[in-house]
Order: C-alpha cells, then sequence, then structure tokens
C-alpha cells in the first residue's frame, strides 16, 4: 500500500475508531472529549495532507472492493473533495471545542452518544469527498444520512421526532426515488458511474436524456435543500445548536450541494450542461429558492429556524453555480460552499452560545445583550457581513464571482435574485447584532445569566476562531481558486471580469 491509498485508509477509519472509543471510555467525560479533539486534529492533519498531495499533482486513489462488475467501491481525491475533506475536518474540531461547553453548559443527556454520532458523521463526509464514483458516493450519502438522525432527535421531544421523521423521509425519500435511478440511468447509458473530467456522459446523451438524469440527480441530492425537497432543514433545527452548526452548516447540507458540484463538473461537464434545458429550469429554481427563502427568513422571530432559512438560499447559490453554462461558476460554487460553511456555523454557533448563556433563542429577546456579549455578538455581525457578501469578508469574493459568471452567461434571472438576496440578508440579519449591540440594556433578554459565567469559554474561543476565519479567507481566495481551477479547466484570473 502506497502513501496515498495509507492516507485515504486513515481518513476513513479514524472517525470509525474515534467513535469507538468514545463509547468505551463515555462514562469519564474529560477523557471522552479529549478523545474527540485528539480524533478532530488527527483527521484534520490527514485531510491537509491528501490537499497537498492533491496540489502537488500526485491525487490519492484507493479501489476497496468491485461487488458488481462495474460497480465499484473505490476513492480518488480531486481538488474539490481534497478542499471539501478539509473544511469539514477543521470545522469539526473548532465544532467539537464548541460542543464541550455548550453540552456542559446545558447539561444535556445522551452527550457520549452525540460524539460518538459526529465521529460517525465524519466518516460519512471523508466517504463523500473522496469517492471515485457516483455508486461510491451514494453508499456513503445514505451513510450520512442514517448516523445524523439521532443527532436532530438528539432532544427526545415530540417536536424532535416529528423533524427527525422528516428528515428521514425526505432525505431517504429523495435517495431512493431519485438519486438512485439516476445512478442506475449514468450506469446504463455510459457503462460506469466513474467521475471523469469533462464529464463522463458528454457526447453520450442527448438533450432529452440529459435532462431527465441531471433532474434525477439534482433532486435526488435533497441535502442541497433546493426548493420543493428543502422542509427538513429548518425543522431540524430543533436540534441542538452544535448539531444546527456543524452538520446543518457543514457536513450534511454541504454534502448536498458538492454533490451536485460533482455531478455537473464530472458526470456532465460544463459543455453538456450548457446544452440541457433541465439546466435552465433548474437555475429558474434555485433562483425562486434563493429570493423566497430569503423572504421567509425576514419573517422569523426564532433566531434558529431565521438562520436556517438563510441556509436554505445560500445552498441554492451553490446549485445555481452548478448550473450555469460557464466553467467558471463551478470555481465560484466550490468558494462559496467553504466561505459560506465558515460564515454560517460561526452564526450558528453565537445563537448557541447566547442561549446557553441567557435562555434566549428570540431576535426579539436578545436587546442590549451585546453589553455583556461583546465578543459574540461581534462575531455574529462579522459572519452577518460575509453573508451578506461585504468586504473584508471572503464570502464576498464568492459572490462576486458567482454573479459575475451569471452575467458572463446571459443568466440575468439568476444575477438579479443573487444580488436582492445579499439585500435581503442585510435586512434580516445586521439587526440582531445592532440590536444587541446598540438597544437600550433590558430592551429584550435583560437581567442575569441563566448560566454563572455567560457563555462558557471553550465556546466562546471557537466562535471566534472561525470569525476570524472569514477576514483571513479573504486574502486566500486566490490560491483556492487555482487550487480548483482543474474542476473546470480555467484559471482564477480567467474568472475575473
Amino acid at each position: 500500500m502506497n502513501g496515498g491509498e495509507l492516507l485515504i485508509l486513515l481518513a476513513l477509519t479514524l472517525p470509525l475508531f474515534a467513535a469507538a472509543m468514545i463509547y468505551a471510555v463515555g462514562r469519564m467525560p474529560d477523557v471522552r472529549e479529549t478523545l474527540t479533539l485528539v480524533a478532530c486534529i488527527g483527521l484534520a492533519i490527514v485531510a491537509i495532507s491528501i490537499f497537498v498531495r492533491v496540489g502537488q499533482g500526485d491525487p490519492p486513489a484507493l479501489t476497496v472492493a468491485e461487488p458488481l462488475p462495474g460497480l465499484a467501491i473505490a476513492f480518488r481525491v480531486e481538488p474539490l473533495g481534497a478542499l471539501f475533506a478539509v473544511m469539514a475536518s477543521v470545522l469539526w474540531g473548532v465544532n467539537s471545542l464548541f460542543s464541550i461547553g455548550y453540552m456542559r453548559g446545558r447539561r444535556e443527556a445522551r452527550q457520549t452518544r452525540f460524539y460518538i454520532c459526529f465521529a460517525l458523521a465524519m466518516f460519512g463526509v471523508m466517504g463523500i469527498a473522496f469517492a471515485a464514483n457516483l455508486f461510491t458516493l451514494f453508499l456513503f450519502y445514505e451513510a450520512l444520512t442514517f448516523v445524523t438522525y439521532p443527532l436532530v432527535t438528539h432532544a427526545g421531544t415530540p417536536a424532535a421526532r416529528r423533524a427527525g421523521r422528516v428528515y428521514l423521509v425526505t432525505l431517504v425519500g429523495a435517495s431512493v426515488l431519485l438519486f438512485l435511478p439516476g445512478i442506475i440511468g449514468v450506469q446504463s447509458m455510459a457503462g460506469s458511474t466513474t467521475f471523469t473530467p469533462g464529464g463522463l456522459l458528454n457526447g453520450r446523451v442527448d438533450a432529452a436524456a440529459g435532462s431527465v438524469l441531471l433532474l434525477l440527480l439534482v433532486f435526488g441530492a435533497a441535502k442541497a435543500a433546493l426548493m420543493p425537497l428543502h422542509g427538513w432543514l429548518p425543522s431540524a433545527m430543533v436540534a441542538p445548536a452544535p448539531v444546527s452548526a456543524l452538520l446543518h452548516a457543514v457536513a450534511v447540507v454541504k454534502a448536498g450541494v458538492f454533490a451536485v458540484l460533482k455531478v455537473s463538473a464530472y458526470i456532465f461537464g460544463p459543455d453538456l450542461i450548457s446544452t440541457l434545458p433541465a439546466a435552465t429550469w433548474i437555475l429558474w429554481m434555485a433562483a425562486g429558492s434563493i429570493v423566497i427563502a430569503s423572504l421567509v427568513a425576514l419573517t422569523k422571530d426564532d433566531l434558529k429556524t431565521r438562520l436556517a432559512w438563510s441556509t436554505v438560499s445560500q445552498l441554492a447559490y451553490v446549485t445555481s453555480a452548478a448550473m450555469l453554462p460557464m466553467a467558471s461558476g463551478l470555481v465560484a460554487g466550490g468558494l462559496h460552499m467553504v466561505f459560506h460553511a465558515v460564515a454560517k456555523i460561526t452564526l450558528f454557533m453565537c445563537a448557541g452560545a447566547i442561549y446557553v448563556a441567557t435562555g434566549a433563542n428570540r431576535v426579539s429577546e436578545i436587546g442590549g445583550l451585546g453589553r455583556r456579549m461583546p465578543w459574540v455578538f461581534v462575531a455574529f455581525l462579522a459572519a452577518s457581513f460575509a453573508i451578506v457578501g461585504l468586504p473584508p469578508m471572503a464570502a464576498m469574493w464568492s459572490k462576486f464571482l458567482l454573479i459575475t459568471a451569471s452575467f458572463g452567461s446571459g443568466e440575468w434571472f439568476t444575477a438579479a435574485a443573487l444580488i436582492a438576496s445579499s439585500l435581503l440578508s442585510l435586512v434580516f440579519l445586521m439587526p440582531v447584532a445592532f440590536r444587541a449591540l446598540f438597544s437600550p440594556a433590558g430592551d429584550g433578554a435583560g437581567g442575569e445569566f441563566v448560566r454563572p459565567g455567560g457563555t462558557p469559554v471553550t465556546s466562546l474561543v471557537a466562535l471566534c476562531v472561525t470569525a476570524a476565519a472569514c477576514v483571513v479567507l479573504f486574502v486566500a481566495v486566490e490560491p483556492l481558486a487555482d487550487y480548483l481551477a482543474p474542476i473546470a479547466a480555467v484559471s482564477f484570473m480567467e474568472t475575473a471580469p
């Protein structure tokens, strides 16, 4: 076994080993949480090592088995998958640091199961990130659904159980009824499901067949929460804040849009996408999702629910990028996948920090809290700047490149939706921080912290790290864009107007 194969094997087995060890030491909280953090650091080191190898032109590959002729469980890392793996593994570590303070501060039950499911989720994410074909991606995609179900239902309340049912029915139903038939269709027409630069189906299907397959695969990837298969995401906000922060801002939803990007780049390819009527239909539906979800977010007083609807809108940005008849859209979509993840996990962690310290979970309850929790609300303000797309936040670049690609390909409706959504985000996010920081004390929550000392230190450190990352990534956009360039055969400079 060579070094690349060993790295992939480590990325897949380390989360499984961590889950087993967490179970074994579950009655020793300090050991359990230390082990979790060590596993996070180890996985991040492995993912970064793979990222570097791919950047050096030495992509790791590993074939595990071939249960059916032409359907192998195989892994091969390309730039988009390598970046996704680094993003998820690093944010798992930051979120685990946040979770220690939150779960202890809230005295949550079933904490051992919580950390086990997080580790198993990272196993699913690594398999999705490194999958060499649609068949392998499907296996890990479904595994991710089932191992995250206990996290959605963690509270054990009737509302949590209802949310869990919606979660399973929507995601499993879409996979079985849409995604799986799409994979079978690709296999029957191409004799393979292998991700191929330029598009496996390019030159092999006509516009009608290609459109049917594109619709099946895009809507089958329901974790992308494209309307009308979006309802599971807002309902899943009954889960604890750390679950919302990582799985519903990073791992689960980003697995959905990652799958859409992979399908666009490596199953269809930009040339074929540009000829398919279905790509235009999906662009229109994504534009509708972008604007409608932003409008709904305006009406929500519950902070996590408002953030969830914002996520529905932002995910549709990436779906739009995958459907644009312009290769540079893929680079913009890959960048936005990462930049949005960093900003949104910050917002969810801020919401969790507010709740654990004060018990407040509504926008109307936070007036004046900024005086007692300045770091939390400054971090919230910074992440809000990123979601809106204002400098000096990294998401400004991905939004700029995506809007530029929309105009460049003549998709004015998409460009208008992106601009409108940014303005709406300004309206439903900025007042949250301003109300807390500048309203008179006692305007809302007031009183003493429900948890002595307010936000736990580990939680505060975690959200400040990701808020700072929104700024740091602003200056790293060019090397990241050039790293992703092979998926669209363009350089960063070619994506600029």
